[in-house]
C-alpha cells in the first residue's frame, strides 16, 4: 500500500527511520521492524502527521487553547490540568475531515478486513534515542469497523494533550506546537501470552543480560502494571533466573470491542508462561532488533501458538551510557564526578577542558567523565593503592569495587608487556611542619594567575586557543609543585593519626574534627564568612533590603541590579561590598569544574537569597565572631586533650607527639582548598576570553548564539575559530544529548557491560530505620531538614540541617547558617566534609537517595560521629 490522499496514510512497507516526522517514533520503528528477516510484525499502516495537521487546522478555537500552554512551568499542575482537558475535549468532539476519513477507510480495505485492530498513538517526539515518551500517549485494542477506528484515532490525537504528556514535554523542553501525532493501525493479534523484553537488564543496566516479563493474555495490563508477571533473565542463550508470579487474572479481547478482565484458570496461575527454550528464542529475536537499532531496546511482544509477534520496540533511555574504549571488554569505570562532588552532566567544552587539565586518561559517557581502574585492580599493588585512596575518600566506591572483585566474573588482565606499570596512588614524601611553605605556595598561585590576567588581554582568534593550551601547562606546573601534594597529604595523615590514636588512648572518636576549626588560609571557609560581612553592609539599610528581596523574588539575571543600588540610601556601600566579594570569589558557582557553568560574577543575583538569609539570621560582626569562636573551641579542645594525655602512662611522650600532629594539621589543612580555587580562577579567565571570541564568531555569522561554544569541544572550537565554519547540526545534536544526560543519575562504578554498581554501607549498630552514611564531621545535632537542590533557591534559618545531593565550594555560604549537613555524595576529604569540620557542623555524607528519603521540613537527627541519620517524624 502506498501513500494515498495527500499522504494521510502510509503502509508499513513504505516506512523507515527517515519517516519519524511523518509517522512518529512508534510508526517509524514498526516500519523498520517489518523489514527484518525472521521477525513477525502484524501488518498495518500509519495515519500520518499530515492528517493530524489537517485535522487540527479545522478544530475550532484550538490555537487559543495552545497559546495558554506557552511558557507554562512543569510544576504548574493546575494550569496544565485545566488547559489540557479543554484541548482534549475540542479534539475528541471535532469531525475528521472527509479526505482523511476516506484515506483511513481505503487503508482498512487494503488490509482486506474490517478488524479488529490495535489503534496506537505515535508522537513525533516518541520512542527517540534520547526521549522515549513511553506511556505518555494512549493505545486501544480490539477496535472493529471504520467509525470506531476513526473515533479512536481522534482519541489518540487527543492523548497528545494528556496532563502527563504536557508535563513531560514541559520538563524535556519540547514545543507543544511542534510535536505532532501520528496513529498506528495494526491487525489485532489475540495472544496466549504477552509481555515485555528488555535487551539490557533494567535493574543493573547490564547490556549482556536480557530481562523478559511475561503474563497470560494481552500485554497491555502487564505494561500498565495492573497484573503481576513472570520474570526471566537470560545471558548467552542461558536462562539465569526464572521467577514465576501468581497470576490470578488476565486481560482479553471483549466481544463488544476493547478489552475485559477475566480470571486465570487455577491450574495456570502459578504455571510458567514461557519455557526456557521460548525465553531464549525471544531474547535472540530481541538481540536482532537491538543490533538493527544499535542500542538496547524495550520490546513489546506477544505469543500466539508458538509464534512470537513484535508489536513495538523503543530505545531504553534510562540506561546510563557505557564509556567507549577501543576494547569493550572487562573495564571498570569509576565516576570522576563522585570524587569531584559534581555529578551533574557537563557540556562538551567543560568535559574537554577538564580532560586537558587532568593528567589521568578519562573516558566520556552520559556527559560525565570516568577513569578505568581495571589495570590497577589487576595487580596487588594497584588494588592496595585504589582501596587506600578511593576506598577511603568514598567507601561506597570501595564497596562497589570489592563487590566486583569478590564475584570473580571479570577477567582482569595484567598490563601488557612493554605497557609499563599502571598508575598507583603512591604516598608522597613526608614534609615537616612549616607555615612558610603554605604562604609561599599561595603566593606562587597568585603570581601565576596575575600573569595570566595580564597576558591574555587582546589575544583572540586561533592564537587564543594556543595561548590557553600553553597556560594549561602553567596551571599544571603550579598545581604540581613538589611541595603541594605533600602538604595536603600531611594534613590528611595528621588528622588520621589523631583520630586513630586519640580514640585508642582516650576513647575520643573523630577528635581531629574539633581541632581543625578555623584553620588559617582556608580560602573556601573564608568565603562563607566574607558573605556575612556583605550582609553587614546591607543590614542597616531597609530600602536596600527591600530592593534585594524584589531581586530575589523576580529571579533577576545579570548584574544590572548592582547599578540600580547606587540610587538607594546605603546602596553604594552595599554595592561596593557585593562587588568586593565578587572580585575575590566571583569565579565560583555550583558545578564549577564545568567551565560552561554560570559564575557568580556573571549572575550576582544567585547570591542575593543567601545575603538576605544572612541579614535575617545573624547579628552584625557574625563573620569575625564565627571564626574566633571556632578558633577558641579548637584551642580549648587541644588543651583538654593534651592534659588528658599527660595523665596516661608515658603521657608526656604521647602528648608531645599529639601536639606535633595538631600543629601539622592546623598548619596545612587550610591549603587543601587553595589549588582548586586557583584552578577555578584560571577557568573563569579562560571562559571570559572564550566568550569574547564567541561574540566575534556570532557577529561574523559563524555561530548563532554565544553559548553554542559550550556544545563544542575545545579542539573543535579551535578549528571553528581557525576556519570560520561551524556545523549547526552538530551543535543542535549536542544540545539535545545534553538535555537527555541531565535526566540520568550516574552510578559510582560502571562496567564495560554497562552494569551500574553503587556499593553499600556495611555497618552494624545503626538503629532500625536510620539512613547509613559516612561520618565526616563529629557531633550530633537535631533540627529541621531543608532539602535543597538549587543553592540559589535555598531558604534557610539558623538551626536547619542542609540535605542535598552534593556540595562543592560554592555551597559554603550556606554552611554558616545551618547546624548540620547530609549529602548523597562525598568522602572524608571532599570540600563539604572539610568545611563542615572547620565550621564545627555534624555531617554525614554518602547517604543514598537522601534528598528523596528525607522530606523537606522533616525533623531529623544527624550523628556525625557514627555516620547515620535518624528520621524523627
Amino acid at each position: 500500500m502506498g501513500a494515498t490522499a495527500l499522504g494521510y496514510v502510509m503502509g508499513f512497507e513504505r516506512i523507515d527511520s527517515t519517516n519519524v516526522a511523518d509517522v512518529g517514533g512508534k510508526g517509524a520503528n514498526l516500519g523498520e521492524l517489518s523489514r527484518l528477516d525472521g521477525l513477525r510484525v502484524p501488518d498495518g499502516f500509519c495515519v500520518t502527521t499530515d492528517a493530524f495537521r489537517r485535522f487540527m487546522d479545522e478544530v475550532p478555537a484550538i490555537e487559543a487553547r495552545l497559546d495558554l500552554l506557552a511558557g507554562v512551568k512543569p510544576d504548574d499542575h493546575a494550569t496544565i490540568r485545566t488547559v489540557s482537558a479543554g484541548i482534549r475535549d475540542l479534539i475528541e468532539g471535532a469531525e475528521i475531515p472527509d479526505e482523511v476519513a476516506a484515506a483511513i477507510g481505503e487503508a482498512l480495505d487494503r488490509l482486506g478486513e474490517q478488524g479488529p485492530y490495535a489503534v496506537r498513538s505515535s508522537a513525533t517526539a516518541e520512542d527517540l534515542p534520547t526521549a522515549s515518551f513511553a506511556g505518555q500517549q494512549d493505545s486501544y485494542l480490539n477496535i472493529a469497523g471504520l467509525p470506531e477506528v476513526l473515533r479512536h484515532v481522534r482519541r489518540c490525537w487527543a492523548s497528545l494533550f494528556t496532563e502527563r504528556a504536557v508535563t513531560y514535554r514541559c520538563r524535556q523542553g519540547f514545543d507543544h506546537r511542534k510535536v505532532r501525532m501520528a496513529v498506528v493501525v495494526q491487525r489485532m493479534v489475540f495472544p496466549d501470552a504477552a509481555g515485555i523484553l528488555f535487551t539490557a537488564d533494567p535493574v543493573t543496566s547490564n547490556r549482556k543480560v536480557a530481562t523478559v516479563e511475561a503474563g497470560w493474555g494481552l500485554g497491555e495490563a502487564l505494561v500498565s502494571g495492573l497484573v503481576p508477571a513472570d520474570v526471566y533473565t537470560v545471558r548467552d542463550d542461558e536462562v539465569l533466573t526464572a521467577t514465576v508470579a501468581t497470576k490470578p487474572r488476565l486481560f482479553q479481547a471483549s466481544p463488544e470491542g476493547g478489552t475485559r478482565e477475566a480470571p486465570v484458570e487455577p491450574e495456570r496461575r502459578t504455571r510458567r508462561v514461557l519455557t526456557d527454550a521460548q525465553a531464549v528464542r525471544l531474547v535472540r529475536l530481541g538481540r536482532r532488533v537491538e543490533a538493527h537499532f544499535g542500542r538496547p531496546q524495550d520490546i513489546e511482544w506477544c505469543l500466539a501458538g508458538d509464534d512470537f509477534f513484535i508489536v513495538q520496540s523503543r530505545p531504553i533511555t534510562t540506561l546510563f551510557p557505557v564509556p567507549e574504549t577501543a576494547d569493550q571488554d572487562d573495564h571498570i569505570f569509576v565516576s570522576v564526578g563522585h570524587q569531584q562532588m559534581m555529578t551533574d552532566a557537563m557540556k562538551p567544552l567543560g568535559l574537554s577542558v577538564w580532560q586537558l587539565t587532568t593528567p589521568r586518561p578519562m573516558y566520556e559517557a552520559g556527559g560525565r567523565l570516568w577513569v578505568d581502574v581495571a589495570p590497577m585492580l589487576a595487580t596487588p599493588a594497584g588494588r592496595a593503592g585504589i582501596f587506600g585512596m578511593l576506598g577511603k575518600s568514598d567507601p561506597l566506591v570501595g564497596d562497589a569495587l570489592r563487590t566486583l572483585l569478590d564475584r570473580g566474573d571479570l577477567a582482569l588482565a595484567s598490563p601488557a608487556e612493554g605497557a609499563g606499570t599502571p598508575p598507583v596512588f603512591d604516598p608522597p614524601a613526608s614534609i615537616e611542619t612549616d607555615p612558610a611553605i603554605v604562604t609561599e605556595l599561595i603566593s606562587q598561585h597568585e603570581e601565576s594567575v596575575a600573569r595570566l590576567r595580564h597576558d591574555i588581554q587582546g589575544v583572540s582568534g586561533p592564537a587564543l586557543f594556543d595561548f590557553i593550551l600553553n597556560d594549561l601547562t602553567e596551571l599544571k606546573r603550579v598545581m604540581r609543585d613538589p611541595r603541594s601534594l605533600p602538604v595536603i597529604m600531611a594534613s590528611m595523615n595528621a588528622a588520621s593519626w589523631l583520630n586513630e590514636h586519640l580514640e585508642e588512648w582516650l576513647g575520643e572518636k573523630n577528635a581531629a574534627d574539633a581541632l581543625t576549626q578555623s584553620v588559617p588560609h582556608n580560602v573556601t571557609s573564608e568565603m562563607g564568612l566574607a558573605l556575612l560581612d556583605v550582609a553587614d553592609a546591607v543590614r542597616p539599610h531597609p530600602d536596600v533590603v527591600a530592593f534585594l528581596q524584589r531581586v530575589a523574588d523576580e529571579g533577576r539575571d545579570g548584574d544590572g541590579f548592582l547599578g540600580e543600588l547606587a540610587g538607594l540610601p546605603g546602596g553604594p556601600e552595599a554595592r561596593d561590598a557585593i562587588r568586593g566579594f565578587l572580585d575575590r570569589y566571583g569565579m565560583r558557582c555550583p558545578g564549577e569544574i564545568d567551565i560552561t557553568r554560570t559564575r557568580w560574577s556573571e549572575r550576582p543575583a544567585m547570591l542575593v537569597p543567601v545575603i538576605l538569609a544572612n541579614v535575617r539570621n545573624f547579628e552584625p560582626g557574625a563573620g569575625k565572631r564565627h571564626f574566633e569562636q571556632g578558633l577558641q573551641e579548637s584551642r580549648r579542645r587541644e588543651r583538654e586533650l593534651l592534659a588528658r594525655l599527660r595523665d596516661l602512662p608515658d603521657g608526656e611522650s604521647k602528648a608531645e607527639e599529639a601536639k606535633r600532629m595538631i600543629d601539622r594539621v592546623r598548619t596545612f589543612a587550610g591549603y587543601r582548598e587553595y589549588p582548586k580555587y586557583s584552578m577555578i580562577t584560571r577557568y573563569f579567565i579562560y571562559k571570559q576570553a572564550l566568550l569574547r571570541e564567541a561574540g566575534r564568531l556570532v557577529r561574523d555569522g559563524v555561530l548563532r548564539a554565544e553559548d553554542d561554544i559550550f556544545f563544542l569541544r575545545f579542539d573543535e572550537l579551535h578549528e571553528v575559530a581557525r576556519t570560520g565554519a561551524a556545523d549547526p547540526g552538530l551543535i543542535r545534536e549536542r544540545r539535545a544529548a545534553f538535555r537527555s544526560y541531565e535526566a540520568l543519575t550516574p552510578p559510582r562504578v560502571l562496567t564495560s557491560d554497562g552494569e551500574a554498581i553503587n556499593g553499600l554501607h556495611r555497618r552494624a549498630g545503626i538503629p532500625s530505620g536510620a539512613l547509613a552514611g559516612l561520618p565526616v564531621s563529629a557531633g550530633t545535632v537535631e533540627g529541621r531538614a531543608r532539602v535543597v537542590t538549587d543553592m540559589a533557591r535555598a531558604d534557610l534559618e539558623a538551626g536547619d540541617i542542609l540535605v542535598t545531593a552534593f556540595t562543592d565550594p560554592s555551597w559554603t555560604p550556606l554552611f554558616v547558617t545551618v547546624a548540620g549537613l547530609v549529602t548523597e555524595v562525598g568522602g572524608l576529604m571532599t570540600h563539604g566534609a572539610v568545611i563542615a569540620r572547620e565550621y564545627g557542623l555534624p555531617a554525614v555524607v554518602g547517604v543514598e537517595r537522601a534528598t528523596q528519603r528525607i522530606r523537606d521540613g522533616q525533623r531529623i537527627r544527624v550523628h556525625g560521629t557514627d555516620g547515620y541519620v535518624e528520621l524523627l517524624d
